[in-house]
């Protein structure tokens, strides 16, 4: 049994790195339904379950410690890649169309536990809360809101679980609507429009100056937003850990814009740190509750039926094509790593466009996922 941190952290970057290389390496077509973040949170809980380790004292210290330093530092990385200038230059039409996908979410988590909030459990908000920083964002979106709200470690599994088999339920249903486009383009009387192919920083892999470089600044931003967040006043749903979140977000955001943000690696680390995260946030929870799973996939399927009706509606008033609305809606769900890939069986054009789109959702999902919190535990049941 592992009773000290070092053994306990090897442990922990092993198995944030081993599904990624079986993805990379293998292909294995499990990977579409269980993206390997998921996977190496099922994986380490299922060995805290067995007892591989203990929690001890040192232990607890480094996970918290591990999650407040790490986390704002992951945050502030994943601002590095988005150019605010460029997504202006996509134009009203492709950003109206993401507002218009965007707000369809804002609307379907409040009005989707209005439905069900009296079958989920009292705390059933915090998942989807969640789960809606993941839907409008991505991943570290959804874990930076757990962390603003206090959610704790052993919830986040709900999340994760119904973000996994629903946005795949979701990619398919968007793949396949690909040749109704025509019919679709007809119905919305839309008049497709070309979209000017932007331009991309090829990336690059790091070396060992911008490992090093990029994880030093991104701890040192980590920092400075924790001092900072510290001296900020804090309410119910406001934070210091909040402030904190938010501040990394904007420095990240800061540093986008200048000639910083050439230098190659940031993104490769961030995708690290991410993994590594959830691995550490899993080390400490267990499968108590996950018989309630089904009914957070109702509710995840719930909120993508009206998020499509009322997308399907704003295409129909405003003459938006089926292309601009599979990508916008995919980089809200599926965020960087998914829109593309749509993008690029729609049409090559699109391709930037998503990718920008993507890493939009990345700069507003912290702050709509908590404010959807306030939301959502507002209106839970007393």
């Amino acid at each position: 049994m592992i009773e000290t941190v070092w053994p306990w952290l090897a442990l922990m970057l092993l198995c944030a790195g081993i599904f990624a290389a079986l993805e990379r390496h293998c292909a294995w077509r499990i990977f579409s339904v269980m993206p390997p973040i998921v996977m190496t949170y099922l994986l380490v809980t299922t060995l805290a379950v067995s007892g591989l380790w203990k929690v001890t004292p040192g232990i607890r210290e480094a996970h918290s410690l591990l999650v407040a330093r790490v986390l704002p530092a992951l945050l502030f990385l994943l601002m590095i890649n988005c150019d605010l200038r460029a997504i202006w230059k996509l134009g009203p039409r492709v950003l109206g169309v993401f507002g218009c996908a965007t707000a369809s979410l804002l609307i379907a988590f409040p009005l989707t536990y209005l439905i069900y909030r009296h079958w989920l459990p009292v705390a059933a908000w915090q998942p989807l809360a969640a789960l809606s920083g993941s839907w409008m964002g991505g991943s570290a979106n959804m874990v930076a809101v757990k962390q603003a709200i206090g959610m704790p470690d052993s919830l986040l599994a709900m999340s994760l679980v119904t973000d996994a088999l629903c946005y795949s339920l979701w990619v398919a249903l968007l793949f396949s609507l690909a040749r109704l486009a025509p019919a679709f383009n007809r119905w919305t009387r839309a008049t497709e429009r070309p979209i000017a192919l932007l331009e991309s920083a090829a990336s690059k892999s790091p070396s060992a100056d911008g490992v090093l470089l990029w994880l030093g600044l991104a701890l040192f931003a980590g920092v400075l937003s924790s001092w900072l967040g510290a001296q900020l006043p804090v309410s119910n749903m406001i934070s210091a850990t909040t402030w904190t979140i938010l501040l990394a977000t904007a420095f990240g955001l800061i540093a986008a814009q200048t000639p910083l943000a050439r230098y190659p690696g940031a993104a490769a680390i961030a995708g690290g740190l991410l993994v590594f995260i959830v691995a550490v946030l899993a080390s400490q929870s267990n499968f108590e509750g996950i018989g309630r799973a089904p009914l957070y996939l109702i509710c995840g399927l719930t909120i993508l039926a009206i998020h499509a009706g009322l997308l399907l509606l704003a295409a129909r008033v405003f003459h938006f094509d089926l292309h601009l609305c599979g990508i916008a809606s995919l980089a809200n769900i599926g965020g960087v790593a998914a829109a593309p890939i749509l993008a690029a069986a729609y049409s090559r054009a699109l391709v930037p466009a998503a990718i920008l789109l993507a890493l939009l959702g990345y700069v507003i999902g912290t702050g709509l996922g908590i404010a959807m919190a306030s939301v959502l535990s507002t209106l839970a049941p007393t």
